[in-house]
């Protein structure tokens, strides 16, 4: 009689701790309930409840999945232990509750409103349709539903049918949580960055201190140009989460992309030395920056611990690429590129490096053709087309050089080294029919 009386008390006092939102007290609570009394349905109800609260899904699972087992259990129950299936990833367990759910309950809207989201993460996007219809027959203004059908279009890149429909979602029910993210996610995928960007902040002011949230906008910041503001985002997750790895390497990119290499290089040292072990990220950073100093021995040391693990990071392969191009090894260096071009074809640098790897070995006609196989990737590449025009010089193509240094100069107008090139492309040609007319003379005179 004890026993139970003392459980009761317990429970007595959970349901007060739920009441200030105190959850992991108020599980110890009912733990305790349970160790005296482990066969009260209702109690592993409430556990299942609190387990959600805690985001302790898979826990939360076993626990309606034990309400059931001692007794009928009740719509409720059956339909949180679906929505947890879902959260867990067993979307087809779920779907089977939520079917049985639906034949018991016809009229239960939750049963078809949630198959629509696993159905959705099982790729059946048909079916979601049609339990969203289902759905809307018994409740038309339900936002679950928009947000869950949102997520099917969104994954078969219907981008804004899926925010028509998360925008109604919001217009049910205004502080619905993660759909601003989502919507600011669309208009990202569809380039409409500053959309995007609004509902990041809108998003962010419902939680300020959400780190996740925080480096997606610093990542937009950064995709539309936004240099500054990407710094200062990804200090502030910085200053909240001192152990935000993502945000201190953005951080550090960011910082050697704005002219700022020694002080991108003393925030990866200072990331280095919080590390335990080699972060393979972290190694292929050190190694780009070092490379971007020129401190090339430096770079290939940190690039190779990259490539040990995996052989295959394309933009390792690169940087290591162009560490041995910088140190003479135009040899090995081509090696790097032609791996790279292995991985994807259509890379523009790794085709104009390649290229200089094969003029400065002399080999001018593969070279040309790499040179204009960047340019035809990326057509205003001028850098590319002066350096393709030197090698058609190189094999006395002398139109095609002067059509290349023309469409370079197009390109960019100001840089000198491409007028300087136009104006001696006489010489050379001058220079090459002298030369040719030299050797026969020679020739002639030796004999």
């Amino acid at each position: 009689m004890s026993d139970w009386f003392d459980a009761e008390q317990r429970i007595e006092r959970a349901q007060e701790l739920l009441e200030s939102r105190q959850w992991a007290e108020a599980l110890a609570e009912i733990d305790a309930a349970l160790e005296m009394n482990p066969d009260n349905a209702s109690w592993h109800a409430h556990r299942g409840y609190v387990l959600d609260q805690l985001e302790r899904f898979p826990e939360a699972v076993e626990a309606f999945q034990q309400v059931l087992q001692l007794s009928d259990g009740d719509i409720e129950v059956t339909t949180a232990l679906g929505i947890d299936l879902i959260r867990v990833g067993r979307f087809a367990h779920a779907i089977e509750i939520f079917e049985r759910l639906a034949a018991d309950h016809p009229d239960h809207e939750p049963a078809y409103c949630h198959r629509i989201l696993a159905y959705s993460e099982l790729g059946e996007h048909d079916r979601a349709e049609e339990m969203f219809y289902l759905a809307q027959q018994i409740e038309e203004r339900c936002p679950q539903c928009f947000a869950n059908i949102g997520v099917s279009l969104a994954a078969r890149g219907d981008h804004q049918r899926a925010i028509t429909c998360w925008e109604r979602a919001l217009e049910i029910e205004p502080e619905f949580p993660g759909l601003k993210a989502r919507i600011a996610r669309a208009y990202r995928a569809q380039g409409e960055l500053a959309r995007a960007r609004e509902y990041y902040l809108g998003e962010i002011r419902q939680d300020p201190g959400d780190t996740e949230l925080l480096f997606e906008l610093g990542e937009l910041l950064a995709e539309a140009g936004d240099a500054e503001a990407a710094i200062n985002k990804f200090q502030q997750i910085v200053e909240l989460d001192p152990e935000h790895l993502p945000a201190q390497l953005a951080l550090a990119e960011l910082l050697m992309a704005t002219g700022q290499p020694q002080q991108a290089l003393q925030k990866l040292q200072g990331v280095a030395d919080q590390q335990e072990g080699e972060n393979p990220l972290l190694e292929l950073r050190l190694g780009q920056v070092y490379l971007f100093l020129e401190r090339e021995r430096e770079a290939l040391g940190h690039l190779e611990k990259v490539l040990a693990g995996d052989p295959e990071n394309e933009a390792a392969v690169m940087a290591m690429g162009g560490c041995l191009l910088r140190l003479n090894r135009s040899q090995e260096a081509g090696d790097c590129f032609r791996r790279v071009l292995a991985l994807d074809e259509r890379s523009v640098q790794a085709h104009h490096n390649l290229g200089v790897c094969l003029y400065v070995q002399k080999r001018y006609q593969s070279a040309r053709e790499h040179f204009l196989r960047a340019v035809e990737l990326e057509p205003k590449f001028a850098v590319a087309m002066y350096k393709a025009a030197l090698a058609c010089i190189r094999l006395a193509r002398w139109q095609e050089a002067a059509e290349l240094i023309r469409r370079a100069r197009k390109v960019a107008p100001d840089v000198e080294a491409l007028t300087r090139l136009s104006r001696r492309l006489w010489r050379f040609r001058v220079r090459h029919w002298l030369n040719r007319l030299v050797r026969p003379i020679g020739r002639l005179l030796g004999r």
